[in-house]
């Protein structure tokens, strides 16, 4: 019999809701979310270009800043075009394993942000409270290790999270009232006792979430006790601004992620939760490289020149 259930469960197809609820308003949410998914994809794929061919960028901060906008662009695209395809229709189908595939690849990449935005912390308190050890601490070999540990754990993680959370069986609605598949949604149709997913789901998102921001608040208090000792007022300020667009990123990031995950199933609110899962897979995202380039002289330089190399570039054949 619990064969035949299981059976069941994985021929069997989801139901993406979305905002099904506001049929009236869904082709102007549809043109908005589609020019900020394509603002956002601009903007990250600009600081990927601008850090791999600017010379004066080729430095550990900005091969993280790179990889980040490298993950963050992956992590939208598993969402966004799906969300954007609900807004057309009153309701999607999903099949099984591909609601496990985007909750696998979802939380990897948001896991692996995660990690990263905490390697980057690590980066800035050495820059600031170290700095003559500096280019002997973070090595070109240590980025790359930092990195790819990163990215591994965020998958290791997820893997696992997604297998408990799918081995659950779901032998009542299929109907997840969410715009893609995220954990507590899914969790909230299974018909069988899952306080030991949840405990499983919190110890994970212990892993992924507190700990990492528990090392970033610890990291950036260092480096404002740093900052403080600083005599120069102008020094004071360069270094702020060098720490100040990653804070406020990783604020951004953690915050809505720990108002989301962790806590207990019986606090789930679908409404409530698509609403913030709104602003946390498509505005943070958005704000992302304005935060990075609008506080950063170095990227908005290297934007500049690369700017005037492609005007110079299409002059040159009007010239001749």
């Amino acid at each position: 019999m619990a064969l035949l259930q299981k059976n069941h469960t994985l021929s069997s197809e989801f139901i993406i809701l979305g905002f099904g609820d506001l049929a009236e308003l869904q082709i102007f949410f549809f043109g908005l979310f589609l020019i900020m998914h394509l603002v956002t994809l601009a903007g990250h794929t600009a600081i990927v270009l601008i850090t791999l061919i600017d010379s004066c960028l080729q430095t550990p901060m900005y091969f993280f800043l790179r990889n980040l906008s490298t993950i963050e662009i992956c992590y939208i695209l598993v969402i966004v075009p799906n969300m954007l395809a609900n807004f057309l229709s009153r309701s999607q189908r999903m099949p099984f394993l591909g609601c496990a595939l985007q909750m696998h690849l979802f939380i990897a990449l948001g896991g692996a942000e995660c990690f990263l935005l905490a390697v980057m912390a690590y980066d800035r308190f050495v820059a600031i409270c170290n700095p003559l050890r500096y280019t002997v601490i973070i090595t070109r070999a240590l980025c790359l290790q930092m990195l790819t540990l990163a990215c591994i754990s965020g998958f290791a993680l997820s893997l696992t999270l997604t297998t408990v959370i799918f081995l659950l069986p779901f032998c009542q609605s299929h109907e997840i009232n969410h715009f893609f598949c995220d954990i507590p949604a899914v969790l909230f149709l299974a018909c069988s006792d899952t306080r030991a997913n949840e405990i499983a789901v919190f110890l994970v998102c212990m892993l992924i979430l507190l700990i990492p921001f528990l090392l970033i608040l610890l990291s950036y208090a260092f480096i404002i006790a740093a900052i403080l000792r600083i005599h120069s007022a102008e020094g004071r300020s360069k270094a702020f601004s060098t720490c100040a667009g990653h804070l406020l990123v990783s604020v951004l990031h953690y915050g809505c992620a720990i108002f989301i995950y962790i806590r207990p199933k019986s606090c789930y609110t679908p409404e409530q939760d698509k609403i913030v899962s709104l602003i946390y897979t498509n505005v943070t995202p958005m704000l992302y490289p304005m935060i990075y380039s609008l506080r950063n002289k170095e990227v908005k330089g290297a934007l500049r020149r690369l700017l005037q190399s492609y005007n110079q570039m299409r002059q040159q054949p009007n010239a001749r």
